[in-house]
């Protein structure tokens, strides 16, 4: 059993699709005091911070903590989580036809094992349809996901070629985790 140390219901549904038994407890971190613009360094405050603050509330004696976030990054932009339908299409439209890189960030600690990961997987999309593109935005998925994309709905049947992981771009690289459970 791990403390999954998020409120994302992507990342339970990872662990649950591995036979990963866990209890899912997120936090309070404010990502909005992250400055910089740097993908890779966002990604990488905002999981530690996560994790110290999960730390210090749970600590890992009674259970390993798991903390993971991610981003996305499309023509060195660092694509966050959408504030509104107008930043929503702003994004879906610039990855559209584009090269887009997920870029997920894992914690893991055990009385035995750290893990510091950072992952990344690029696809490359075909153009995205403006009516299906509309679809999605007034549907309300795009909100609350980096990028305002999803690559296991929205995006896949626009997928031209994939490097990495599919499980690094929806939050989580499980694939990674289970070498060490």
């Amino acid at each position: 059993m791990i403390r999954l140390g998020s409120n994302s219901t992507t990342r339970a549904k990872i662990l649950s699709q591995h036979d990963i038994e866990f209890t899912q407890c997120g936090g309070n971190f404010d990502e909005e005091q992250i400055k910089t613009t740097n993908p890779n360094e966002f990604v990488r405050i905002a999981t530690l911070g996560k994790f110290e603050e999960l730390f210090a509330k749970y600590g890992c004696n009674d259970m390993p903590l798991l903390v993971a976030d991610s981003v996305v990054s499309c023509d060195g932009k660092l694509l966050r989580k959408a504030k509104n339908k107008d930043d929503a299409r702003a994004m879906i439209e610039l990855q559209s036809g584009n090269s887009t890189t997920i870029i997920t960030c894992m914690i893991f600690k055990s009385n035995e094992t750290y893990i510091f990961d950072v992952s990344s997987t690029t696809y490359e999309f075909e153009e995205f349809n403006k009516d299906d593109i509309n679809e999605y935005i007034n549907s309300g998925l795009c909100m609350g996901k980096a990028g305002a994309i999803m690559v296991e709905g929205f995006c896949k049947p626009y997928i031209k070629k994939v490097d990495g992981y599919e499980s690094t771009a929806m939050g989580l690289c499980v694939e990674k985790l289970e070498m060490f459970l």
